[in-house]
């Protein structure tokens, strides 16, 4: 029963949430990102380099034959996965200092002390009026 229970608390705690809902933003961004690359960066890209759709790029190694498919190294794939990468990893790093700057920017902020209460104002008060005497 200890295992079970171990399990539930660590459930309940909110990691297993937090992991679930991390990726599936993660996958959603990953699309985006995916997207970004494929439909917006790549076809400049390929039009700059004499019309090349970089999903055509490949090394055929066997031609296909009959209702054999060809056999290709599609380095052209390889290389719109390794940019979405790039992306990716540089977006989260900028998110990530970001959120970095402002967590030092509430650490550097100084705390404002609370107000005092009606019994610190009083007392206050009647060690102001001794000094004075």
């Amino acid at each position: 029963m200890g295992m079970i229970q171990e399990f539930k608390e660590f459930a309940v705690k909110g990691n297993v949430i937090d992991l679930a809902v991390g990726v599936i933003i993660g996958g959603a961004f990953g699309k985006i990102v995916s997207s970004l690359v494929n439909d917006v960066i790549m076809p400049p890209i390929g039009i700059a380099l004499g019309g090349v759709n970089f999903k055509d790029l490949q090394f055929v190694l066997k031609a296909a034959v009959d209702k054999t498919p060809e056999v290709a190294v599609r380095y052209g794939a390889f290389v719109q996965t390794i940019l979405d990468f790039a992306i990716l990893a540089l977006i989260i790093f900028l998110m990530v200092r970001a959120m970095n700057n402002l967590k030092k920017a509430e650490a550097v902020a100084p705390a404002t002390p609370p107000e005092p209460s009606a019994q610190e104002k009083l007392l206050m008060e009647i060690r102001d009026a001794l000094k004075q005497r």
